[in-house]
Parts: C-alpha cells; sequence; structure tokens
C-alpha cells in the first residue's frame, strides 16, 4: 500500500510540474513545490481517497471484463451452445445449458464433476455440453481424443465419468485400461481417435476457448456468465437459477 501511495503521489507530483498559471505561463519552480506540498499533505490528512481511488478503478476495471466476457460469448453463442458435434449430459432439451472447458487431468475439473452431475440431476431442466480442452499434459490429449472417439459407440459418458474419477496422472497406458472396462471395441476406437473429426472437434474447443479469453480449467460458461474455477453443487444450482432468471428479465425486455 505504502508503494502504491508513493506511485500516485509521485505521479500527482509529476503533473502538478506541468501545470500553468491562469495567465498560461509555467509556474515557476517555487510555485511547482507548493503545488506538490498541497497535494502531498492533502493525500497524508486523507489517505482513503487513495484507497477508493483504488477500489474504484478496480470495480470499473472488473465491469468492463464483465462486459468483454458477455460480448465474447454472444458472438460465439452458436459454437458454445449449439455445436452438434458436441458430447451432452443431463436433459437435451433443457431450459438452461452450461458449457464446460476441461481437462481429464485437472484436479480442479475432478473436484467439480460430480456436484455439476449432481445438481443437473436434481434440477431435471438443465443440459451440459463438455467441451474437451486437452493443454495440461501430453496424455491429456489421447485422453480427450479417446473420450470423443468413445461417442462413436455411444460410451462418452460412461469414459468421461471413469477417467474423472482417476486420481493422478492420466496417462494413456491407465486410459486405455479404463476403456477397455467400459465394454468399448478397442480396435475401433483406436481408429476413431485418429480420425478427422476427433482432430478437428479439438481444434475447434482450442480456437473457441482462444477467442473467449480461457487460458484454464474448468471453465463454466452458462447465460452470458463465465466461471473460471471449480465449484459445488449448490453453487451450480445457484447459477442455474440465476440464468433463468436473466433470461426471463432478457424476454420481457424485448416485448
Amino acid at each position: 500500500m505504502v508503494a502504491r501511495l508513493a506511485a500516485i503521489l509521485i505521479l500527482l507530483a509529476g503533473l502538478a510540474g506541468t501545470a500553468r498559471a491562469q495567465d498560461g505561463a509555467p509556474l515557476t519552480p517555487r510555485q511547482v513545490q507548493d503545488v506538490q506540498q498541497i497535494i502531498r499533505s492533502y493525500l497524508t490528512a486523507h489517505p482513503e481517497i487513495i484507497a477508493n481511488a483504488m477500489e474504484a478503478l478496480r470495480e470499473k476495471m472488473q465491469a468492463q471484463a464483465a462486459a468483454a466476457t458477455r460480448q465474447a460469448i454472444s458472438a460465439h453463442k452458436t459454437e458454445l451452445f449449439d455445436d452438434g458435434n458436441d458430447p451432452i449430459a443431463g436433459n437435451p432439451k433443457g431450459d438452461v445449458t452450461i458449457v464446460e472447458f476441461f481437462d481429464y487431468n485437472c484436479v480442479y475439473c475432478r473436484a467439480s464433476t460430480k456436484a455439476l452431475l449432481d445438481a443437473v440431476k436434481a434440477d431435471g431442466d438443465v443440459k451440459v455440453v463438455y467441451k474437451e480442452l486437452p493443454i495440461l499434459t501430453p496424455s491429456s490429449v489421447v485422453d480427450s481424443r479417446m473420450a470423443l472417439a468413445a461417442m462413436k459407440q455411444g460410451k462418452y459418458e460412461a469414459l468421461h465419468r471413469a477417467f474423472m474419477a482417476v486420481r493422478g496422472l492420466l496417462d494413456a497406458k491407465m486410459a486405455y485400461g479404463i476403456a477397455r472396462g467400459t465394454g468399448l471395441d478397442m480396435a475401433r476406437l483406436k481408429k476413431d481417435m485418429k480420425s478427422a473429426a476427433v482432430t478437428e472437434e479439438i481444434r475447434r474447443n482450442k480456437e473457441l476457448a482462444s477467442a473467449l479469453g480461457i487460458d484454464g480449467t474448468p471453465t463454466f460458461v452458462i447465460g452470458d456468465m463465465m466461471f473460471a474455477q471449480a465449484l459445488d453443487a449448490a453453487q451450480f444450482t445457484e447459477l442455474f437459477h440465476a440464468a433463468r432468471a436473466d433470461e426471463k428479465v432478457g424476454s420481457q425486455s424485448e416485448k
């Protein structure tokens, strides 16, 4: 705080040094010193001004970031919520959709998985869209390819949950073992993992994440809100209610 105050004082003093008198002439060195001293004395006597200014700046920056997020989500609404290639869970016709960007080797993603599915099950009217975003380890790419390939055999959800239940690194050897345990046709799985469709799905997800400013997992998108953190079941439930309320307000404002 002292360092910030000193920096602000120096800035204000510098501004005072460029000031001009009422007649348009530059202030004399003595006048500049007097102005600087007045600024220092006032801020020393009223340090809350600095704190208030810092808080106002923080709130302004947060508001600007939130506005930018809403704009980005709106610009990529179809890719986020209505990409027919994405694996989904919950109620496909739910009135609320939540999108999750995740990596199977992300401990915070694992921590959120059961909470999300429990909240979705309890609600009954929420659609979950999964966005595979393998960015943490080389094995994460193998894991995501395997999960997406499992979609062709109707086994995505089973494999997804099994992968998220792992503790420690989910390497290729372990992933293949889990896949066998879910009853997948392994020859077909390995072939589909190399398909152009799987490669394109991961590429699109990474491109979309970049466009939205997402650089970590888990990241959840619901309505016009984005949350880059692990959440518990109660928090997910609150988000579902908030999204419905926002949608209701938006619909009424359009009438």
